[in-house]
């Protein structure tokens, strides 16, 4: 599987977005965590521990994990600005595309874009697992995504309208799990055009 690549200045001004009612020494220290960690995600360490990124940082592990209580956590928060252009994706697709087809070629692309950003399988899976899919920054993106391509889909009768974004999204993180891998993509391809087919109405 690909190794990140390091994310630029701007990437990593726009990620580290200052959350509201942190003391400056603690926006200071969760925006350090975060590009330390996407520095070593970047360098193809996946395995690094929230420990280990925490002395990497020159921060207690108290610290980092009163920030990002989970690996997931800091994951989504590395990625959460470079997903937002996959929603301009979406709306070119809508605009050219029938929903269903938008759908399907979406999620396809998000496949490519995770795939690149070993990470983001890794934790979108484990939150498909544990039931957490639909709470953190790029799980409420891609669920909003999906929203719109569902509802568009819905009103003009290509998909059904009784699908629940989180679910379709669990779908793919599943399908992300099994066959995350760009080794894995013809399979990966089987298995999301048999979930598209299962969104139509009457599942042809």
């Amino acid at each position: 599987m690909p190794t990140l690549t390091q994310p630029d200045s701007a990437i990593v001004m726009t990620m580290t977005a200052r959350p509201a009612g942190l003391r400056a020494d603690a926006r200071r220290n969760r925006e350090h965590l975060i590009a330390i960690a996407a520095e070593a995600f970047a360098a193809g360490n996946q395995t690094i521990s929230l420990d280990a990124i925490a002395k990497r940082a020159g921060v207690g592990s108290a610290t980092l994990y009163r920030h990002f209580p989970t690996r997931e956590d800091l994951v989504e928060e590395i990625y959460r600005d470079q997903i937002r252009p996959l929603r301009d994706d979406a709306h070119a697709l809508l605009a050219s595309q029938p929903p269903d087809r938008a759908l399907h070629i979406w999620m396809g692309r998000f496949a490519a874009w995770a795939t690149e950003r070993r990470g983001i399988c890794e934790a979108l899976a484990a939150m498909s697992a544990s039931g957490r899919f639909g709470t953190g920054p790029v799980c409420d993106e891609v669920q909003q995504i999906l929203g719109e391509l569902l509802s568009a889909g819905a009103q003009t009768g290509h998909l059904r309208a009784d699908v629940d974004p989180i679910d379709v999204g669990s779908m793919l993180a599943g399908l992300l799990s099994v066959a995350g891998a760009a080794e894995h993509r013809p399979q990966f391809d089987r298995m999301l055009a048999i979930v598209v087919n299962g969104l139509r109405p009457g599942g042809s």
